[in-house]
């Protein structure tokens, strides 16, 4: 489940530009992959220091490097200066707690995503940062640990299909955004799956469960808004950016991939909606299944009220010696048949009666 309260304290007091670490340590330790490709070349390998990037920097192919683990934050900064990236961006790179945005510089642009997968065991909505950085020819991606939806890019740039190989580093950054944007429609449609499971447990038997899962669903959609909803805003200051790093040919592909998010906002704000109606939904449920069990219970005591009554009377025992008006039914030799039988007939009349009123 996402955090409500996001622990940044540590940051607190430190020059601006300080890295620090803020967020989970979701791996054991760093892992840098670096992608190199043309038309005609195409090299995938693990580097095994920070070093071996810096050849990368100024190479007129195409350069995609990987990071898997933000924790080593000396790593990080040291990838920073190799590809000359301002301090501030790399304490923003190593702030997981970051919202989605982009910054955009003469040399590079700075984009912050949120990239959501579905627990299926949890029936959670898991969430991980991705920082992207673009260069003239490179691409930088930060994520905090291995495992992403990145394999079918490289499965593409490895065989060569579609246009990806013969276009610039601009073009390699929009399929990156395009496949984590792809991932929300996944999830999207899992949790669509669950609303209909609850919803149908929510008609059958709802239950204080069912309730739960309600609230844990609600919540996990509030923070999928917060996710998506910068995302127009990102992909829009790209595309209407007056900057050389994006081409006139990927304005075509941003606008595209501004459509999609618009298709998850609304989307995401259908499931909203949907959620608060499945709350009110439970909350009357709830209460005209309990306002049956009072129904009930009122005539089982409509019922028995006259009952009651007659054996109140009965039960004061008032002498007949000391006066012949002193309960003379205390002496009648059918006077108990006779209360029991008045008992049965008012009882069985009253329940016929609320019968065809249609009260039970």
């Amino acid at each position: 489940m996402v955090k409500i309260v996001r622990r940044t304290s540590k940051k607190a007091g430190l020059p601006p530009g300080t890295p620090v670490h803020v967020g989970e340590r979701k791996s054991e330790g760093i892992k840098i992959t670096i992608i190199d490709y043309d038309n005609n070349i195409f090299e995938m390998r693990e580097a095994r220091n920070v070093e071996e990037c810096l050849a990368y920097k100024n190479k007129p192919t195409i350069t995609w490097i990987n990071v898997d683990g933000l924790h080593e934050v000396s790593s990080i900064s040291d990838i920073g200066k190799c590809f000359d990236i301002h301090p501030l961006i790399i304490e923003d790179i190593v702030n997981t707690e970051q919202r989605p945005k982009t910054d955009i510089f003469d040399d590079y642009i700075f984009i912050v995503l949120k990239m959501h997968s579905w627990e299926e065991k949890t029936k959670e909505i898991g969430v991980e940062q991705v920082s992207l950085i673009l260069g003239q020819n490179f691409v930088l991606t930060f994520q905090e640990r291995e495992g992403d939806v990145f394999e079918t890019v490289r499965n593409r740039i490895r065989n060569g299909k579609g246009k990806i190989r013969g276009l610039k580093a601009d073009y390699l950054a929009y399929v990156l955004i395009d496949a984590v944007v792809d991932n929300y429609f996944k999830v999207l449609e899992s949790v669509g799956d669950e609303i209909e499971y609850i919803e149908e447990e929510l008609l059958r038997n709802p239950t204080s469960q069912t309730l739960n899962k309600i609230h844990v669903l609600k919540r996990e959609i509030i923070f999928l808004r917060k996710s998506v909803w910068p995302l127009r805003e990102i992909i829009n200051k790209v595309e209407r950016e007056d900057t050389a790093l994006i081409q006139a040919s990927t304005d075509i592909y941003l606008r595209d991939l501004y459509d999609h998010t618009i298709q998850i906002i609304d989307t995401v704000e259908t499931f909203g909606d949907v959620i608060s109606g499945m709350l009110d939904v439970y909350l009357s449920s709830v209460s005209n299944r309990l306002n049956e069990i009072m129904k009930v219970l009122t005539v089982f005591a409509a019922i028995f009220i006259p009952l009651t009554f007659i054996a109140g009377i009965y039960g004061m025992n008032f002498d007949t010696k000391a006066s012949p008006l002193n309960m003379p039914e205390l002496n009648w030799y059918y006077g108990y048949p006779f209360s029991l039988g008045i008992m049965a007939i008012i009882g069985i009349s009253l329940f016929i009666f609320f019968k065809r009123k249609g009260w039970v």
